[in-house]
């Protein structure tokens, strides 16, 4: 077997446009991502995102930025007020966690503080299995916890949550079905035919795909933007009063931190690759992300550098590679990040992302780095994440123009 590694933006957009190359990233994480939506490939593949492409619409993503997320971002944050400080990390998980629970169509019948911890439980041991690959625990104890997991995330979300969409499906009550992943999976279950442990993955992976990668991100673009106002005191009165450019901070912190610092592909067949060279059934692709993502040659001589006001050349995203190229890109890009603005966009009617959104709550409240508190990277995985970061509130809160 060959490892071939691509570290220059130009061959690793190219490797990740490749048809023939089938997404690897999560084989050692099968025990949660077996024939979830990004491990499939082909025909299976294309026909499973494009019904599930049916809610990702700027149209229902509206609907949740306007009339869901804001009022369960500002829930998540209520206990929080009288302590004056939190863990960034843990509350990032908490509210992720609540706003992709609504997108993919897991019910809290109870909304309950107990509820969601369990769910948060659930939710971080499903993360373990999904990043196996990058453990440094002993891979079979995952694997049993992942197992455990699913059965008791089953036992008290899942059944009761596709049971009552089943109702309102059989009953032609489409008023009051949800518009979320498992009401898309059910109405089109006949021709899907996904067996039920396919489709309990198929929740769970989008329950963890929108918290747990959207979670590091936050941390990450919080501290970028922390170092960021430290360093240039001016750009304060910026970032409370510009949303737009707030996403363009989170949009240049993904560049930087992407949520997998590598994409691993394998060939279905003798593939041509970038630098020419040819790749054979069991051999591995390793498109690094991170690297790429600072190529010199693209994006400057500072690309190592947090710059929000970064101009990338026409035709490259301002986060890079970090969601992907090709079919395998990130279905749900926009929720996390939203749509790219214009310099004649309405900041009033525009389209942030849930990470914008949760970063502008905390800026109005004056959240800074817990000066007594130091924060820690996560020493639990191979990837570059925080761990834990504490953060507080001033009594003043920060308000825009």
């Amino acid at each position: 077997m060959t490892e071939h590694i691509f570290t220059n933006y130009s061959d690793a957009a190219d490797a990740l446009r490749i048809k023939d190359l089938k997404q690897s990233l999560y084989d050692d994480g099968e025990v949660i991502m077996d024939q979830v939506l990004v491990c499939l490939h082909g025909e299976e593949h294309k026909k499973r995102r494009k019904l599930e492409n049916k809610i990702f619409t700027r149209e229902i993503f509206k609907y949740y930025e306007n009339e869901v997320f804001p009022k369960t971002i500002d829930e998540t944050l209520e206990p929080y007020k009288q302590s004056g400080r939190m863990d960034l990390v843990d509350y990032g998980f908490r509210v992720l966690l609540n706003l992709t629970a609504d997108f993919s169509g897991v019910d809290r019948t109870k909304k309950s503080k107990e509820e969601t911890e369990t769910l948060l439980t659930l939710l971080k041991i499903f993360a373990s299995g999904a990043t196996l690959h990058h453990s440094t625990r002993d891979h079979e104890e995952v694997k049993e916890e992942v197992r455990n997991a699913l059965k008791e995330f089953d036992d008290q979300f899942l059944k009761h949550s596709i049971e009552r969409r089943k109702n309102l499906i059989k009953k032609k009550d489409f008023d009051n079905l949800p518009n979320d992943i498992l009401t898309v999976l059910l109405v089109n279950d006949d021709d899907l035919s996904l067996p039920y442990d396919v489709l309990q993955r198929e929740i769970a992976f989008y329950l963890l795909a929108g918290a747990q990668t959207s979670i590091h991100s936050l941390v990450h673009v919080f501290h970028e933007i922390q170092e960021w106002v430290k360093n240039k005191p001016e750009e304060k009165d910026k970032m409370i009063n510009d949303p737009i450019f707030i996403q363009k901070c989170f949009l240049e912190s993904t560049r930087l931190h992407p949520s997998s610092p590598v994409a691993i592909r394998k060939p279905v067949c003798p593939v041509k690759l970038p630098n020419d060279s040819e790749a054979n059934l069991g051999d591995s692709v390793v498109i690094d992300l991170y690297n790429s993502n600072r190529d010199k040659k693209v994006f400057g001589d500072d690309a190592d550098k947090f710059n929000p006001y970064r101009e990338p050349p026409s035709g490259q995203n301002l986060y890079g590679l970090s969601f992907g190229l090709g079919m395998h890109s990130c279905i749900g890009r926009n929720l996390a990040a939203g749509v790219n603005s214009k310099p004649d966009t309405d900041p009033n009617n525009h389209h942030y992302g849930t990470v914008t959104m949760i970063l502008r709550e905390l800026i109005s409240r004056n959240a800074i780095p817990d000066p007594d508190d130091s924060p820690k990277m996560d020493d639990k995985t191979k990837r570059p994440n925080w761990g834990y970061y504490p953060i507080v509130f001033s009594s003043k809160e920060n308000h825009s123009e």
